[in-house]
């Protein structure tokens, strides 16, 4: 069963989250009549632990022999009041999509140099 929860940036803004209904690390607070539960941690806080994942997972693609143009990175995520950001699970297993591309290169070819002849 799902439920609101409040959290706050660190720039003092809200940002209202679908949590599970019964979270743990959060405190009940009623808003305009409704019950609201409000994070113990600030949503950049929540959020952490993905934007370490994903400046491991960048580092891993971007390093050795690959050396793509491009990286792109999707995450499946889920917000909790207890462990804050989670990647999110897809149908068995944790989602996590990479994209790799590489873009021909932008100066043109050089023929190579006829052989000197002597």
């Amino acid at each position: 069963m799902a439920a609101l929860m409040q959290f706050t940036t660190d720039s003092g803004e809200t940002v209202t989250v679908e949590v599970d209904r019964h979270a743990p690390g959060a405190q009940l607070v009623a808003r305009d009549g409704h019950a609201l539960a409000r994070a113990e941690r600030t949503f950049d806080q929540a959020l952490e632990g993905i934007r370490s994942a994903a400046e491991s997972a960048l580092a891993v693609f971007r390093d050795g022999t690959l050396r793509p143009d491009g990286v792109e990175l999707e995450f499946g995520v889920k917000i909790t009041a207890e462990a804050g950001a989670v990647i999110a699970k897809s149908a068995l297993e944790g989602h996590l999509t990479v994209k790799l591309s590489w873009s021909p290169d932008s100066s043109p070819a050089t023929p190579p140099a006829p052989p000197a002849t002597g």
